[in-house]
């Protein structure tokens, strides 16, 4: 994860994008990608929605997306400085004790 942060700092400074690149502006495209990958199943059924990586096309658009919302979230981390896998373990260990499981 940090080499694709890395590589993704890179893109950025080569274009002159670090000034756009704000917490705000960061979360706002994160938003509006992960809008993006919504609209793809959109009016799908549930069944179809299981289905939607056996179509070609609709796999490489689900794909674009999700590359499209890591990458804004990745950035949004770096701008902050959260190192997302230690937020997400955290985020995970209270939740096992705010839901704790039930045997059934």
């Amino acid at each position: 994860m940090p080499a694709l942060q890395r590589r993704l700092a890179a893109f950025a400074a080569a274009r002159d994008w670090q000034p756009y690149h704000t917490p705000k502006n960061l979360a706002t495209a994160l938003s509006v990608e992960a809008s993006e990958l919504v609209e793809i199943f959109q009016w799908l059924t549930p069944e179809e929605s299981a289905r939607v990586m056996e179509d070609e096309g609709s796999a490489a658009r689900v794909e674009d997306e999700v590359a499209d919302v890591l990458a804004y979230l990745l950035q949004f981390c770096e701008v902050l400085g959260i190192d997302a896998l230690e937020a997400l373990a955290a985020k995970i260990d209270r939740n096992e004790l705010r839901f704790p499981a039930t045997k059934r």
